[in-house]
């Protein structure tokens, strides 16, 4: 998947920087330059060993869910993370894919999967008549509000296939979402960024009776200033 892939990209990365082994004036035996061998192997590897990306390319190769089912799933996956603009929803961060990928790439959960799109189109044409990726948003929560709830003293695996499948795919949808580019943009996730310290407020100094010492305090940083440029006169004297 490419959030993996880039997520490993930068480990790999930050290895090679750590040990040095970014510059370009380093040279493999076969004369290729160390941070072009880092960024083929990466394309190719992505953190993996040969035997991990086969089995890689056979998942992909493989299909669980058909057009229906895949469809079904992207329907169901808007109703339990709805949309919402700029960055979109389930559908843009390509959810439904990740789902069909982690149902093959655990095949524990194919049959809790396959089971659950087989009971949402019985209920669905049972009580509508219509299969449930047709039925309108009204009554696609009036099914889902059927089974998204479960009696906690139960352990999940005992309670109904239904109530399984609806708690691993809210699961599924939920960490596909919110680990995508799309999520990470919804959430306004930044990384990691320097912040600002003004020191203990002034009216806990006081509740303390205590106080900064005014000649430490003039060596430190304004920091409502930290946004300012510094400028310079011609011969190098420094202006503001």
């Amino acid at each position: 998947m490419d959030r993996r892939k880039s997520l490993q990209t930068l480990i790999l990365g930050g290895a090679a920087a750590s040990t040095g082994l970014v510059f370009k004036s380093c040279k493999t035996e076969n004369g290729e330059t160390i941070d072009e061998a880092i960024v083929e192997s990466t394309e190719k590897y992505f953190g993996r060993t040969p035997k991990e990306l086969d089995r890689l390319e056979k998942l992909k190769a493989e299909q669980l869910f058909n057009e229906h089912e895949m469809e079904t799933i992207a329907a169901l996956s808007v109703v339990i993370l709805p949309p919402k603009e700029p960055h979109g929803g389930p559908i843009e961060a390509e959810v439904p894919e990740l789902i069909e990928f982690m149902g093959k790439d655990i095949p524990e959960m194919a049959p809790t999967l396959l089971g659950g799109l087989m009971w949402l189109d019985h209920k669905s044409n049972t009580e509508f008549g219509t299969e449930f990726k047709s039925a309108t948003l009204e009554q696609k929560k009036q099914i889902c509000d059927q089974i998204c709830w479960h009696d906690t003293e139960i352990p999940m695996e005992d309670q109904a296939l239904e109530i399984q499948f609806f708690a691993l795919m809210r699961n599924l949808t939920v960490t596909g979402y919110y680990t995508s580019k799309v999520g990470i943009a919804d959430l306004g996730y930044k990384g990691n960024m320097p912040n600002v310290w003004d020191g203990v407020p002034q009216d806990v100094l006081d509740q303390h009776g205590v106080a900064y010492d005014p000649e430490w305090i003039a060596k430190c940083i304004d920091q409502s200033t930290r946004g300012t440029i510094a400028t310079w006169d011609d011969d190098g004297n420094l202006l503001t």
